[in-house]
C-alpha cells in the first residue's frame, strides 16, 4: 500500500527525549516499511526514518527556541499532505483534530488516530460537526466520553520486540518515568515510596506549563529515598526500567494508554498503577502488575508486585504489545477504508 503517516511536529520521529505519540508513529512507520509498503512520513526535519521524509520545519518544535508559532508549521504540513494526496492509498493522521476540515472533504481514505484525552466538554461541539470521520482509539477507555463517533477500531500501542531488553531489577528501586504534572502523580509516587521504604528514581521532563507545579512539590524531593534523574533519552531507558524493581504509574486522569507501562513490561518490570483510564486494559492485575485505587492500597500491594515473575511480564508484552501486532491491526483498518480504486480529487467545500 501507499501510506502517508502524518505526525505532530512537537517532537522528532522518533523523539530525542520524551514523546509518546511520535515514538509510536516511528515504530509503526518502520514496521510498515520493513513489510514492503511505500510509506511517506510527514514529520520534523530532524526525524530519522527509512520512509520518505517530508518536513515543513527543520527541527522538532519543542527543541526550537526560535519558533514562536507552532500551529503555523502544522498548517504548512497539512498543505504539503494536501498537495501530495493523490499519491496515497490512505492518509493516517496522528495530529488530533487540526486536519479535520481537510479530511472531511478528501476523497482519499483518511484515518485519524486520537492519542489524547476526550473527556473535555469542548469536544462535544467539535464532533457535532465532524461526527462522521473514521477514527481509531488507542484504548476502549479513551472513547467512552464520545461513544457514538465513527470508531473503526481500537489499536493498542506496540514496541519493536528488540527495542528494550529485559532486565533483572537488580537496582532494587521503584521507577517513575514520564512527565512532571499533576495528572501523572509524581507526588503520589513519592508517597508510595516513603510508605514502602524503597528508594524512588524519577526520570521525567518538566514542561514550562508544569514548572509552577514542580516548584510547589519540590520539597518532596528533599529525601534520601528520592532521586530526581531528569529527562532521559532512549539509550538510557532500558537500563533505567530494567534495573527497577517496579514502575509506579499513579495517574489520576483518564489515561488514554500509558506507553511507559508497556515499556516497563518489555524490560520485564512489573507495574503498580492506579485504576484510571486505560490502565486496567493494559495491566493484567496479578500478571504484569497490580491495579489499585489509592496510595494506601499501592503501599500494601508493593510486596505482591515485587514477587511477580519478570519473565511473564516480558512474555505478555511480546504477545500483546509488539509493533508487529500494532501494524497488523492498523493494516486491517487501512484495508477496510481503502478501496481498490478511488476518486482522489478534493471535494468542493460545502
Amino acid at each position: 500500500m501507499r501510506i502517508a503517516q502524518v505526525s505532530p511536529l512537537h517532537e522528532a520521529v522518533p523523539p530525542k527525549l520524551y514523546g509518546g505519540t511520535e515514538r509510536v508513529v516511528s515504530y509503526l512507520t518502520e514496521e510498515l516499511v520493513q513489510r514492503g509498503h511505500q510509506v511517506t512520513l510527514f514529520a520534523s526535519g530532524d526525524s530519522i526514518t527509512s520512509a520518505r521524509l517530508i518536513s515543513t520545519c527543520k527541527t522538532s518544535l519543542r527543541l526550537d527556541n526560535v519558533c514562536k508559532d507552532r500551529i503555523l508549521y502544522h498548517i504548512l504540513q497539512l498543505e504539503a499532505v494536501l498537495q501530495l494526496r493523490n499519491e496515497f492509498d490512505i492518509i493516517h493522521f496522528h495530529t488530533e483534530y487540526l486536519h479535520y476540515p481537510f479530511a472531511k472533504r478528501c476523497q482519499v481514505p483518511v484515518l485519524s488516530t486520537l492519542h489524547g484525552r476526550l473527556d473535555l466538554p469542548d469536544y462535544q461541539a467539535l464532533y457535532r460537526v465532524f461526527d462522521g470521520l473514521p477514527l481509531s482509539s488507542i484504548s476502549d477507555a479513551q472513547r467512552r466520553p464520545l461513544p457514538l463517533l465513527n470508531w473503526r477500531g481500537t489499536v493498542y500501542h506496540g514496541l519493536p520486540e528488540g527495542s528494550l531488553a529485559p532486565g533483572q531489577g537488580k537496582g532494587g528501586y521503584l521507577a517513575f518515568l514520564g512527565r512532571i504534572s499533576p495528572e501523572k502523580g509524581v507526588d503520589r509516587a513519592i508517597a508510595i515510596a516513603r510508605r514502602s521504604g524503597l528508594p524512588l528514581k524519577v526520570a521525567a521532563k518538566i514542561d514550562a506549563l508544569d514548572r509552577e507545579y514542580f516548584d510547589s512539590i519540590r520539597h518532596l524531593f528533599d529525601s534520601s529515598l528520592v532521586e530526581f534523574v531528569g529527562e532521559i533519552d532512549e539509550r538510557h531507558k532500558a537500563g533505567f526500567l530494567g534495573d527497577a524493581a517496579a514502575l509506579l504509574f499513579p495517574v489520576e486522569w483518564p489515561e488514554p494508554f500509558g506507553l511507559v507501562m508497556i515499556e516497563a513490561m518489555a524490560c520485564g518490570t512489573p507495574v503498580l498503577a492506579f485504576r484510571s483510564g486505560a490502565v486496567p486494559e493494559v495491566v493484567e492485575d496479578g500478571v504484569t502488575g497490580r491495579v489499585v485505587d489509592d496510595v494506601e492500597q499501592a503501599a500494601q500491594a508493593i510486596d505482591d508486585v515485587l514477587a511477580l515473575d519478570r519473565r511473564r511480564c516480558r512474555i505478555t508484552f511480546e504477545r500483546r504489545f509488539s509493533a508487529s501486532r500494532m501494524a497488523d491491526d492498523y493494516l486491517d483498518l487501512y484495508r477496510q477504508l481503502s478501496p481498490t480504486t478511488a476518486d482522489t480529487t478534493l471535494a468542493p467545500v460545502e
